[in-house]
């Protein structure tokens, strides 16, 4: 009994000398969404007055005139899905999971916490910032949770770290310490858990069917004069595409298409509900669609493949199905806690700076000049501070 109790007297020693000093910060960065119904106008009015995600002509006018009359319709399309997003419960269920494996990984580094940044809905990134300086964290990683980097996206909250970071008192008072895990589209872990995933539904088919079941890969599109400009998102989600197809051994049929197509520019194809269509009228109705470019449920998997392309499907007669988001998956969880980890470790043997040599790379045609003072930031461990 008395050996017992000094074993647990010294964990309970060695828990108070983790939790005495400021934890690793891991900023969780993502688009977001409601998580309410009315919360769904704020969401749309920042989404719209984002320049690097929707750059728009005379913006600031624009911009709440649109937010406003996409209001009703996009409110009754969380109402179909249950009332609002549940992409923040999944980030804080995977970051909280995350943290746990990290401090045991990384016990140098302990205690580990999550922060959940998203770029347009609570909680928002002067949020997080906030959170962290309650906390006293003096270092931190921004994780990306967009697997493949756009300047849309990524760049885009990375842009917004840096503004608030830039504008807050906390930058006056202390020095945190700030690397950048950008991307990581092919991520064995990643792999692995899309992997896991599409094999368990090919599972339900008959299995004189099964090899032949065509694996439509969905991710979000992206206007063409954004690709064009050197935006490596779409070979990024084409190499996670093909990561996965190598792990399924290439058992079965397989395409890359795009959603979410918004206005009259030409944006990224082909797109799925016509790729669905088109292989209706060439007698292929067994199809599974994996989106490829998300982390967890949102508005995007929820309404737009659950509701409208599975109802676009049905009427084709084709017998659609879906594999799971990654979500909860203790896969993928595993997969980014040990992407984290070996970051943190790398970083700290030196093997790798604050930011990768491609995300310091800009694109040929970049045209946003914020993208280069945020990179500067970057560069230096986040000391080298610029007003954006």
């Amino acid at each position: 009994m008395a050996a017992i109790s000094s074993r647990n007297m010294a964990k309970t020693f060695k828990r108070g000398l983790a939790t005495s000093k400021p934890p690793t910060a891991i900023l969780m960065m993502n688009m977001g969404g409601p998580s309410t119904v009315p919360e769904v106008h704020d969401f749309l009015s920042r989404l719209f007055h984002d320049k690097d995600l929707i750059p728009l002509p005379f913006q600031s006018i624009l911009a709440p005139i649109i937010a406003k009359r996409r209001t009703p319709s996009i409110e009754k399309q969380y109402t179909a899905i249950g009332g609002g997003s549940p992409i923040l419960k999944w980030t804080n269920i995977q970051g909280s999971q995350m943290c746990s494996l990290l401090d045991e990984l990384n016990p140098e580094s302990a205690p580990h916490k999550h922060y959940v940044a998203f770029r347009y809905a609570r909680n928002l990134t002067e949020t997080a910032l906030e959170e962290m300086q309650r906390d006293g964290v003096r270092r931190a990683v921004a994780f990306s949770q967009y697997p493949q980097y756009s300047c849309s996206t990524s760049g885009s909250s990375l842009n917004e770290l840096h503004r608030c970071f830039n504008k807050s008192e906390w930058n006056k008072t202390v020095e945190v310490e700030w690397s950048v895990i950008d991307r990581w589209p092919t991520h064995p872990g990643l792999i692995e858990a899309f992997a896991h995933n599409i094999k368990t539904v090919l599972q339900g088919y008959p299995e004189d069917r099964r090899n032949d079941v065509t694996i439509l890969f969905s991710a979000h599109s992206l206007p063409l004069e954004i690709v064009n400009r050197g935006d490596p998102y779409t070979a990024e989600v084409a190499a996670t595409v093909y990561a996965v197809m190598d792990r399924l051994n290439f058992s079965n049929p397989w395409r890359l298409t795009w959603q979410s197509k918004v206005g009259p520019k030409a944006w990224q194809g082909p797109q799925t509900s016509a790729v669905i269509g088109n292989y209706a009228k060439l007698g292929k109705k067994d199809i599974c669609l994996v989106p490829i470019a998300f982390t967890s449920d949102h508005i995007e998997t929820l309404y737009e493949l659950d509701i409208e392309v599975k109802e676009e499907a049905e009427k084709l007669g084709v017998h659609l199905t879906r594999a799971p988001s990654l979500n909860n998956s203790p896969i993928f969880i595993r997969a980014i806690a040990d992407i984290v980890s070996n970051h943190l470790k790398d970083y700290t043997a030196g093997r790798i700076g604050p930011a990768s040599k491609q995300l310091l790379s800009r694109c040929p045609g970049c045209k946003n000049p914020k993208d280069a003072v945020t990179k500067a930031w970057l560069s230096s461990g986040g000391r080298n501070l610029s007003s954006l």
